[in-house]
């Protein structure tokens, strides 16, 4: 075991998201709009991390920033055992778990060449069911790590 400290600054204000699966705190800021857009907020981000509960995890902060309901949901739907930690003068404030809503509209995109939201201009509609989506349109299920967000 390693003795040296981690060099993970603390924030004044922003978000903490922790929990993220391993090797997914890119996605993270992808579904956050971070990596492709212009921003002011400091982000550290730390990969393969040890976790008691996950073995390996990432962790990803971003100061001044403050999340949607529709960022929370993207977030679980690529990082499921997130958790969001909430800071304000370098102290937590809330603290809660991503939890992926009963629908979801207009954020995921149809693997299904064949579903008419894939031909037609129709919000996408999935349904969460047992570590899967189910369209709305086709009825078909997918793997949350097969989907992709629009």
């Amino acid at each position: 075991m390693d003795d040296r400290p981690y060099k993970v600054y603390k924030i004044e204000k922003g978000i903490v998201i922790d929990h993220i699966p391993n090797k997914h705190a890119l996605d993270v800021l992808k579904v956050l709009g971070l990596l492709d857009k212009e921003h002011d907020s400091l982000i550290t981000m730390g990969m393969n991390l040890e976790s008691q509960k996950m073995g390996r995890k990432d962790v990803v902060k971003i100061e001044d920033k403050e999340l949607s309901q529709e960022e929370l949901n993207m977030i679980a739907i690529v990082a499921p055992t997130a958790s969001i930690n909430i800071i304000d003068h370098s102290t937590l404030i809330n603290k809660h778990r991503a939890i992926l809503p009963k629908k979801i509209e207009g954020l995921v995109k149809c693997p299904n060449p064949n579903c008419i939201t894939r031909n037609e201009d129709v919000k996408t509609i999935f349904y969460p069911v047992e570590n899967k989506l189910k369209c709305h349109f086709c009825e078909k299920s997918f793997n949350i790590d097969d989907v992709e967000l629009k």
